[in-house]
């Protein structure tokens, strides 16, 4: 989506070894780091079966600490301030049988809560999914995300060098205003939100994310997006949520993703603020446009290609069928 503006929030032991330090290396071309198993002496593994123990344990986690979810359904908003370390991470894990379901709200918050692993559970309901404000080295993983009002997983406030992957979002933006995209890095309308480095991999988004699967805003830099299945089904169309991905951020790589099902294009890049939306390159994306209605219906949609100030690669290891073509600039060869 294109802009919108900035709602009030109204209203979380595995242990990544070096896994978020390893995330901004890895957004610029290194390769990324596993998580690691490894629970320090001093850590706690504080075991949750309720609403009541949940909020608890979020409140009082310290680093090191693993918050173990049962099986079950959780009733509410979850929310935490507390935060660990690059060495020291805050775990909260369970099974897909572990649902936070709010009501309204967001689902999980991560309020200057750096340094979590959230691990495995299922968040649904409420207005937003999992929200990260000022979080760093966030790392969230096999989660399953779906049934909200607005976006699935949000990175914003200049949340820095954080991951999803290996994560289900499906069925956002049930409210019916146009909103709803599957990950959201950043914020529209200015650049003081520096989400910067941000990984989005293998992560299957989509089907009825009613905005885009993923959105890359203004003023966040070095976003990675590889190896995810994107699913258009459910595109609205309202802000001109039209493709899978919109790049207007700045040295974003897009590659070997797959993606069906698209209302209009693959990916866009576009500037909202002048200097930005620039730097991106495309590689190994399999894109089917099979079924697109709009007027480009191209792989990817260069909207701001400049040579000299706003360059976007798009290599010929990129693939397409259906629609009108694989791109509107210069083709790169190899990649």
């Amino acid at each position: 989506m294109r802009a919108r503006p900035l709602l009030a929030a109204p209203t979380a032991a595995l242990l990544a070894v070096g896994g978020l330090g390893a995330a901004a290396s890895a957004a610029n071309g290194a390769p990324a780091a596993s998580y690691v198993r490894a629970i320090p002496s001093t850590s706690s593994v504080i075991s949750v079966s309720t609403a009541a123990q949940l909020k608890s344990a979020l409140t009082a986690a310290k680093p090191g600490d693993t918050i173990q979810l049962a099986d079950g359904t959780y009733n509410g908003n979850f929310k935490t301030t507390a935060h660990g370390s690059a060495s020291s991470r805050i775990t909260l894990t369970g099974s897909p049988k572990a649902v936070l379901t709010a009501g309204g709200g967001y689902g999980l918050h991560l309020n200057g809560a750096s340094y979590w692993t959230v691990k495995g559970i299922t968040v649904t309901g409420g207005q937003k999914g999992i929200m990260m404000d000022g979080a760093d080295g966030v790392a969230i993983d096999s989660v399953t995300v779906h049934g909200l009002d607005m976006e699935g997983v949000h990175f914003r406030k200049s949340s820095r060098d954080g991951v999803i992957e290996n994560s289900k979002i499906y069925d956002t933006g049930k409210d019916g205003q146009g909103m709803g995209e599957g990950v959201y890095v950043g914020s529209a309308g200015g650049l003081s939100d520096r989400s910067d480095n941000i990984q989005i991999r293998s992560n299957t988004i989509g089907p009825d994310v009613r905005g885009e699967n993923v959105d890359i805003k203004e003023g966040t830099t070095g976003a990675k997006i590889s190896g995810n299945a994107f699913d258009g089904s459910g595109l609205s169309n309202a802000n001109y949520d039209d493709s899978w991905v919109d790049v207007k951020g700045n040295g974003v790589l897009v590659e070997n993703n797959t993606g069906t099902h698209t209302s209009n294009d693959g990916y866009q890049t576009h500037t909202q603020q002048s200097g930005w939306g620039c730097g991106t390159v495309f590689r190994g994306n399999k894109s089917d446009l099979t079924g697109a209605k709009g007027s480009s219906r191209l792989a990817v949609n260069v909207t701001n290609y400049d040579a000299s100030s706003c360059k976007t690669v798009v290599y010929e290891s990129n693939t397409v069928s259906g629609g009108k073509g694989l791109t509107n600039i210069k083709v790169t060869p190899g990649g």
